[in-house]
């Protein structure tokens, strides 16, 4: 079996292709020559994961991608992935995000249109959410640039698999973090400034919205059940959740307590860190992947905080 990556520098993918390995797949990776994510979290895998170099913004890339690789399998996760930047970038983020699916879908359709294909969907396309908790079935409400993008590819996924009968199908994914999660991402920015604050090497963190409520769940976990989707005899869209509710604070305090410190000593809320528009609470139910998928989270909220305020510390104790 051949699976192709997109986005092969990313988190997500970094654990998906070490399972896919794993399974005994040939594994490509999509990365962009001149990407500024480094390839970091990738370096273990390189000498068994072919990488193609390219751009979702090109078509003739993806073509040249898909014509080398030949994949059986497609799981699309590159995209302009930071919310907040989508406000500043709104024009990048459609093009990257919305039209890159659109782009990669067309490159299978012309070259390989009975691969299996997977859309890193997300759950920022239920915006304001007009149902708790939100499901398969939920409206779809987004209120940033970035989840707008994100429902063009939701929509144009289903679109080729109505359309032209190919295997296509997104996964709705609630917020999933890791200790490999990039460091511009609230998670890891309060793991890391935890982590800093308690070996002396910051005093302050700067933070926007804390009450925001996500539903976080562990990366590796969560591409687990990407894989499982492409395994399945018909093409179906799924919401991957761990069904469990946090806020921002809840996450502040976890990650200080495991350093023993209390976060309202250190945490200042900055108004400039703040959205044009907030998504108060976002909240899966991921009933029908655990009936069908028979997928399960098997790393929660705490153990999560705990994994990565630990690979902190080490990372704050080796540059110390």
């Amino acid at each position: 079996m051949r699976a192709l990556v997109t986005g092969a520098s990313g988190m997500d993918a970094s654990y998906l292709m070490e399972l896919l390995l794993e399974k005994g797949y040939e594994v490509y990776g999509l990365v962009r020559v001149s990407s500024t994510s480094p390839l970091q979290r990738i370096e273990h895998l390189l000498e068994r994961v072919h990488l193609i170099y390219g751009d979702i913004a090109d078509q003739i890339s993806l073509d040249r991608a898909v014509r080398l690789s030949q994949p059986d399998e497609v799981y699309h996760l590159g995209a302009q992935s930071f919310v907040g930047v989508s406000w500043t970038q709104p024009f990048v983020t459609l093009d990257i995000t919305g039209l890159g699916t659109i782009r990669m879908l067309e490159a299978l359709r012309k070259y390989k249109p009975d691969a299996k294909f997977y859309n890193a969907a997300s759950s920022e396309m239920f915006g304001a959410v007009l149902e708790t908790p939100q499901t398969e079935t939920t409206p779809f409400n987004p209120v940033s640039p970035y989840g707008i993008a994100k429902l063009v590819g939701f929509h144009t996924t289903k679109n080729y698999r109505d359309s032209y009968g190919m295997f296509a199908c997104s996964g709705i994914a609630m917020n999933h973090e890791s200790s490999r999660r990039g460091l511009d991402f609230v998670t890891r920015k309060i793991t890391l400034a935890a982590a800093r604050i308690k070996m002396g090497l910051q005093k302050e963190l700067k933070l926007g919205n804390l009450d925001a409520i996500r539903d976080w769940g562990y990366a590796p976990d969560f591409v687990k059940a990407m894989w499982l989707m492409l395994q399945q005899e018909k093409p179906q869209d799924f919401v991957i959740a761990t069904g469990q509710a946090h806020t921002v604070k809840e996450w502040l305090n976890e990650a200080f307590c495991c350093v023993g410190l209390n976060w309202r000593d250190y945490v200042i809320v900055d108004e400039n860190f703040k959205r044009p528009a907030e998504v108060d609470i976002l909240l899966g139910n991921a009933s029908k992947a655990k009936r069908m998928l028979g997928w399960e989270p098997t790393v929660h909220f705490e153990e999560i905080v705990k994994k990565m305020v630990a690979a902190d510390l080490a990372l704050a104790n080796f540059k110390a």
